[in-house]
């Protein structure tokens, strides 16, 4: 595999996911500890409806995914925030609607129609230079977003009522968090599909916020951890023939359920 790391195609697949592990665990770290992860996860798959708006308009699928995407991204955000009853219930419908209507808009759009399973589960080792110009202007984004908003963003995580009432702007921060998850998703989907992008949010994010002292360390060690999932990962899929995006998603969720074993033990022998 060395010898292989020589070729344009994986030096592009090696830079997308360490790219992609370090925009999924600023931003993923923020929707963990803001507990968004279920609302990132609805925008994740309401950009699906942009992909197929795109394809049945004829227009090009980035600008118009982005705009669709964080469209309905902003509509959960103000349920959210309006704690409307049932938040959970309509959230998950705009996810199913924003899917369905992409499904639908791509079956009705004459001519070639794009490979869903892309959409779903990417295609990292055939990422384009261009993807990685985007991935890494998004990565400084967000990183300078957070710079700019990490007390606001850390307040709003821990005590958003408190935060409300000490002045920090809570709704704002909250539709700029999920804005920017929106997007995030959006470049991402290509390089790494809808479901190791939610993986990606969460999986890393998670640990991290566990078992580290505050939110920037958090977002350090979710990105180190997402690193580490996508390279072991690409290692598994080259080696085994397996499709990239699902191996990625297995070393997570394998590394996830192996940290919940040593807290099974403790509730064991206290009970």
């Amino acid at each position: 595999m060395i010898e292989d790391l020589a070729l344009p195609f994986m030096q592009n697949a090696l830079w997308a996911a360490l790219l992609a592990a370090v925009c999924c665990g600023l931003i993923g770290t923020l929707v963990v500890a803001n507990r968004m992860v279920f609302l990132a996860g609805g925008a994740a798959h309401a950009a699906y409806g942009g992909v197929g708006l795109a394809y049945f308009l004829a227009l090009p699928v980035l600008p118009v995914t982005v705009v669709f995407t964080v469209a309905a991204a902003l509509a959960m955000a103000a349920v959210t925030l309006r704690r409307i009853e049932d938040t959970d219930t309509v959230i998950g419908v705009l996810w199913a609607a924003g899917m369905a209507l992409g499904i639908i808009l791509l079956d009705c759009t004459p001519g070639y129609k794009p490979d869903l399973m892309s959409y779903l589960f990417g295609s990292i080792i055939t990422v384009p230079t261009a993807d990685l110009y985007a991935l890494a202007g998004l990565d400084i984004v967000l990183l300078a977003a957070t710079l700019r908003y990490y007390n606001g963003f850390v307040a709003m995580a821990f005590d958003r009522e408190f935060a409300a009432v000490r002045g920090v702007p809570v709704g704002l921060l909250h539709c700029l968090l999920t804005a920017l998850a929106a997007v995030s998703v959006v470049l991402l989907i290509r390089v790494a599909g809808l479901i190791l992008i939610i993986a990606l949010l969460s999986v890393a994010p998670s640990l991290a916020v566990r078992r580290a002292a505050s939110l920037g360390r958090a977002m350090v060690w979710a990105s180190l951890l997402n690193m580490v999932f996508c390279l072991a990962g690409l290692v598994l899929a080259y080696q085994f023939n397996l499709t990239s995006g699902a191996a990625i998603i297995a070393v997570a969720a394998t590394t996830f359920f192996i940290s919940l074993v040593p807290a099974l033990a403790r509730r064991r022998q206290g009970a």
